[in-house]
């Protein structure tokens, strides 16, 4: 008679679930990665948007308060997906002036702004 105890291998469902566990196992590992990447990137972007809205707004505190205008441009060829706007309104207080610095990301499709507001 053949025993089949003595066989050496492994059977099909022991394999099916060894696949099962290394499948869910990679998707966890590959979306841990994902996400570590896309955390990377947003916070390179606060980075680099708040070093340009702070350069912007020390221009702004360094020129005289009366030529303060609303105005927009780039940063030039140093930061060419980075834009900045300019807006000044007035305030309630008189001679306060509400300065706001807005640094966007051009390539950026979500969360690609940074606003920084100063009151002079």
């Amino acid at each position: 008679m053949f025993s089949r105890l003595h066989e050496k291998g492994f059977t099909l469902l022991e394999v099916m679930i060894a696949m099962s566990i290394l499948a869910i196992t990679l998707v966890v590992v590959f979306q841990s990665q994902s996400q570590s990447i896309s955390m990377a990137g947003r916070a390179r972007f606060e980075t680099t948007a708040s070093f340009l809205a702070q350069s912007k707004m020390a221009e702004i505190e360094a020129a005289d308060p009366e030529n303060v205008v609303s105005d927009s441009g780039d940063f030039g060829d140093d930061f060419p997906d980075y834009s900045w706007h300019v807006d000044v309104t007035e305030t309630e207080i008189e001679l306060l002036k509400k300065i706001e610095v807005k640094v966007v990301n051009e390539r950026m499709t979500s969360n690609n702004s940074f606003r920084l507001v100063l009151y002079r």
